[in-house]
């Protein structure tokens, strides 16, 4: 998956007291976009390093993947022109080299957004400032705290024998998918996976059993991985609003995504090669 980069290992500590050195990776996000070297014929991704730049905004510190420092920067003028803006659907497009870079991408993602979208207070309006203490923005005014948005959702495998349930998306992902969705106020992940399945399938479910994890930066997500099996009538009742595609599938015609970056596809897998 998207995480798996061992032997690196990312390092999410804050460190307020950072300082960017010349050759710390800059990340700059732009609506959705970030600034990147991609070799689109080697499939090789860099990042800026300060040097490269002619000017910038004060760096600020977000995480460390080994001895590799990422700092993030709002307003800049490069020294060329060989860094171009990406979006996250075109670095989901191949296999970049290197992973851990492509993984820092996704997570790079999540905080630049947090960060631009919680620079005023939402209490009182006055501009937020950076926490001395910990990874988050704080209302000089009110005192009002916001730390980084992270959203639970679940990956449901439902099988019924021999078969997955798989579904493809009305809009967006073009590719198989399980059934997924967020987190309502008030549920356990459970009832999240019961009633997703229910709302995009009319099918009620048991034997509910966690499988894993895995963090989803480009959607500010934390998804859980579930397991379950028909609980009765598996006649399939789409919600068309949302898929176009639900169907059981036999383990030998599952088709697995281009990339194995996913949770969902981990789980596909799985299930296609009778470990579940």
């Amino acid at each position: 998956m998207i995480q798996d980069i061992f032997p690196k290992k990312l390092s999410n500590s804050y460190k307020p007291e950072a300082v960017a050195s010349e050759n710390s990776l800059i990340i700059v996000h732009e609506q959705g976009q970030l600034l990147l070297d991609l070799n689109e014929d080697t499939k090789n991704l860099a990042y800026p390093m300060l040097k490269d730049f002619k000017e910038t905004s004060t760096p600020i510190y977000m995480f460390s993947i080994d001895d590799e420092d990422f700092f993030y920067v709002t307003d800049y003028q490069l020294k060329e022109d060989r860094f171009q803006l990406y979006n996250m659907k075109q670095l989901r497009s191949w296999y970049l080299s290197p992973q851990h870079y492509v993984f820092a991408a996704f997570t790079a993602l999540q905080l630049a957004e947090w960060y631009e979208t919680t620079k005023y207070c939402g209490k009182c309006g006055h501009e937020n400032i950076h926490s001395n203490k910990e990874r988050a923005m704080v209302c000089p005014h009110c005192g009002n705290i916001i730390y980084p948005r992270i959203n639970p959702a679940v990956i449901v495998g439902v099988i019924n024998g021999d078969k997955i349930l798989l579904t493809k998306y009305r809009t967006g992902f073009a590719h198989y998918a399980l059934i997924a969705g967020f987190t309502e106020i008030g549920e356990t992940m459970e009832e999240t996976v019961q009633r997703e399945v229910m709302e995009e399938a009319g099918i009620k479910v048991k034997n509910i059993r966690y499988y894993k994890s895995q963090p989803w930066g480009i959607a500010s997500d934390i998804l859980l991985g579930y397991y379950c099996e028909v609980d009765g009538d598996d006649t399939i009742k789409m919600d068309s609003s949302e898929l176009k595609f639900a169907e059981w599938v036999n383990r030998e015609d599952v088709v697995l995504q281009p990339l194995e970056y996913s949770l969902t596809n981990e789980m596909m897998t799985n299930f296609k090669e009778g470990r579940i």
